[in-house]
């Protein structure tokens, strides 16, 4: 998940709360207001009176040329979290010129080329956060927001939080469907409300994962939980952030999942709860080109696949060639994390 920190160049109850109300993991702060901002909320405060200073571990740089960039890049390589901007309180740092954030993009661009450290950047317009999160399509660790306007500030820390990863989706045609006896399914209660159309990325497999729906829909049963994903059972894979995956098993209170939608883009999630019961069970099989795929989910009129042009079909109506969105990958997985090995799942 991107960083969101909120830069406060003097003291300001509004804009801190504004910070902290709308998610940001840290306010940068000049001296002597820390305990300030720890009496309006659990907040992380960088400064050199805060939870984190200057120093060893992070430092804050401004980068206007080729001798800063390798400067930069060295203490990247050595672990810093690096900082593209003025630091608390501002002083000694060189003013920006002909641009409002102290950095342009190609030496940013050659920064995360390189594929070490840390870097967050400074930005002060929704332009400028789109531009320091997309670049190179992986975009940098996190952004300082630099804005004196509340407004502004919640703005931008929720188009922080909001950028996650992207996924490409592809089409799977539906080969099998057979019944799979009973076993322990689990239902994953999010924070979060969705959309019809978004869900998880849940399989069998973690080099295929299908997008199984929440619980929006209307239907004459129950009324719909558009915070759950009844996900499958308890074995099976799920996508998480940073590139991971996680058993069902696994997941409970505070967990972090991915929601996505049928575009593929994603959204961090908090879990509240899982819920495990004891339900008849479907397995369902899917080709997408010459990879095959299977997912085991319960049978039920609730549980429903994405399909291709975004609505959804209950597993109870599904049939041999129906196309829905899935998520494939060649990588194996160890503990979760993408690895480069011959690893065979069926």
């Amino acid at each position: 998940m991107k960083q969101a920190w909120v830069l406060l160049e003097s003291w300001s109850e509004e804009l801190a709360v504004a910070a902290i109300e709308s998610g940001a993991d840290a306010l940068v702060l000049p001296p002597g207001h820390a305990s300030k901002a720890k009496s309006l909320g659990r907040i992380t405060v960088i400064g050199t009176d805060g939870d984190l200073a200057p120093g060893d571990s992070l430092s804050f740089e401004h980068l206007e040329s080729a001798r800063d960039e390798a400067r930069i890049r060295g203490l990247l390589q050595s672990g810093k979290t690096v900082v593209i901007g003025p630091p608390p309180g501002g002083a000694s740092f060189p003013p920006a010129q002909n641009h409002t954030v102290p950095w342009e993009v190609i030496p940013i661009e050659n920064l995360i080329a390189a594929g070490t450290g840390k870097l967050i950047v400074t930005a002060t317009s929704p332009g400028e956060v789109e531009l320091a999160l997309g670049v190179l399509e992986k975009g940098v660790a996190g952004v300082v927001i630099r804005s004196e306007d509340p407004a502004m500030v919640r703005n931008l820390v929720g188009k922080v939080k909001k950028t996650a990863e992207r996924e490409h989706l592809q089409a799977a045609r539906i080969s099998s469907i057979t019944h799979a006896g009973m076993g322990d399914r689990v239902c994953v209660d999010t924070c979060t409300l969705m959309a019809p159309g978004e869900g998880m990325l849940v399989g069998n497999s973690s080099g295929f994962l299908f997008l199984v729906q929440a619980e929006t829909a209307d239907n004459p049963y129950v009324a719909p939980r558009p915070f759950r994903v009844n996900a499958g059972p308890v074995h099976s894979y799920a996508r998480v952030p940073e590139g991971g995956t996680r058993y069902l098993s696994e997941l409970g209170a505070g967990k972090k999942v991915l929601i996505f939608s049928p575009d593929g883009q994603s959204e961090e999630a908090t879990v509240g709860r899982i819920k495990v019961e004891r339900r008849p069970l479907l397995l369902i099989e899917a080709e997408c080109g010459e990879v095959k795929g299977t997912i085991i989910l319960q049978n039920a009129e609730t549980i429903r696949l994405t399909r291709t042009d975004g609505e959804s079909i209950s597993v109870s109506r599904l049939s041999r060639g129906d196309s829905v969105l899935v998520a494939t990958e060649p990588a194996g997985r160890h503990f979760g994390m993408k690895v480069e090995e011959t690893i065979r799942e069926v």
